[in-house]
């Protein structure tokens, strides 16, 4: 299984950095992936600090496979409590899953954590600690399975209207969620966190009372990419490298002029420039047969990466093709990179702009984003 996880956050209204921290890690070796959601006392700068602390010793902790409940215990213990309220400065959810689907999660003062299975809500035996005030659940998850976590901003949203006087609430929620599911049953872990969190921010009319945040782990089989760039170093390698993607088992991009050329020529099929959205930005995608997006090269590759590296893309028009890029790389988990070898004189023009790096650096920063930053499955291979 793969595990796709991703979350979204709005701070509360008049509010610049949200309260709430969302941190996850994917342990390769031991595969298994490590999520918190930790929920900062108050809202702004000092809720959001308490939280990235007590997140990143959640993450810390688990990661090193320190016990989860001792973990729990300890950072309960060192959070101070306010005065005033008699609660902690900080409440949290940590998630421990194993690539197989054996998976704790432990929570201290968050909403309770929902998980679906075939659409309905999964009931789970939980095991509460009542004197430290911790809930332990644990569970063998299953192909399409969905973990959801989120911070009261959510579940308490729309909390004074008239239709909901106590807030939207779980029941709704659920409800809310279960009709995405039955319309969607495959949507992606990342658009199923904003359309919760764009709900919740209309319980609110847009003006939330509230930091609100969600993450979401989804186990599924695997979604592959093959991405080829650049013409091989040996030109008797043309036919191999378009074999290679021909008869790769998944979506397949092409990121180059000369090396669209090469695979219309192999394939014998033209080349089309598709001039209904185009960008001013960047040249517009093309067209081949048997191929399911067609890009040019090192310009679309580097804006592709400093989007990926900026998670927000405000500002990046939707029919932007590094945009389009993009959110193809996000809606893939396990994603090969062909790379040819074949110097571009081109891009070694001292005259041409500093951003055309070669094109193997623009691929390892955009790997390595696609690794550290949103938990795929990356390999590069050179031809």
């Amino acid at each position: 299984m793969f595990i796709d996880a991703d979350y979204g956050h709005k701070p509360k209204l008049g509010q610049i950095v949200c309260g709430d921290v969302f941190m996850n890690e994917k342990i390769k070796n031991e595969n298994r992936l490590v999520a918190v959601l930790s929920d900062g006392l108050g809202s702004g700068i000092k809720a959001n600090i308490l939280a990235k602390m007590t997140a990143s010793m959640a993450l810390n902790f688990t990661v090193n496979n320190q016990p989860l409940e001792r973990s729990a215990i300890s950072i309960k213990q060192t959070l101070p409590i306010c005065e005033v309220r008699k609660i902690a400065f900080a409440t949290f959810t940590i998630v421990d899953t194993e690539f197989d689907g054996f998976t704790r999660i432990i929570e201290y003062g968050n909403p309770q954590f929902v998980v679906f299975r075939r659409n309905q809500l999964l009931a789970l035996k939980t095991v509460v600690n009542a004197e430290n005030e911790l809930s332990v659940s644990e569970f063998n998850a299953e192909i399409e399975d969905r973990i959801i976590l989120f911070s009261d901003g959510v579940s308490q949203s729309g909390i004074g209207r008239k239709d909901m006087p106590f807030g939207w609430g779980n029941c709704e929620m659920i409800k809310y969620i279960q009709n995405k599911l039955t319309h969607n049953p495959h949507i992606s872990a990342k658009d199923l966190q904003k359309t919760i969190i764009s709900r919740a921010s209309l319980n609110d009319n847009l003006k939330p009372q509230d930091d609100t945040s969600c993450g979401v782990l989804y186990f599924r089989t695997p979604r592959q990419l093959i991405l080829c760039s650049g013409p091989p170093y040996d030109k008797n390698k043309d036919a191999q490298m378009v074999e290679m993607v021909s008869n790769f088992p998944g979506h397949k991009v092409i990121s180059g002029g000369t090396t669209a050329q090469i695979f219309a020529r192999e394939l014998k099929r033209p080349v089309e420039v598709d001039l209904s959205n185009v960008s001013p930005e960047l040249p517009p995608i093309a067209t081949i047969e048997g191929i399911d997006l067609v890009t040019e090269g090192i310009l679309t590759l580097g804006k592709s990466a400093e989007i990926l590296k900026n998670k927000e893309h405000n500002g990046v028009s939707s029919n932007n093709p590094a945009m389009l890029l993009s959110e193809t790389f996000l809606n893939h988990d396990k994603i090969t990179f062909l790379i040819g070898t074949r110097i571009n004189e081109a891009h070694q023009d001292p005259k041409m702009p500093v951003e055309l790096e070669i094109r193997r650096n623009v691929i390892k920063k955009i790997a390595y984003l696609l690794e550290k930053k949103y938990l795929k499955e990356v390999e590069i291979k050179y031809i």
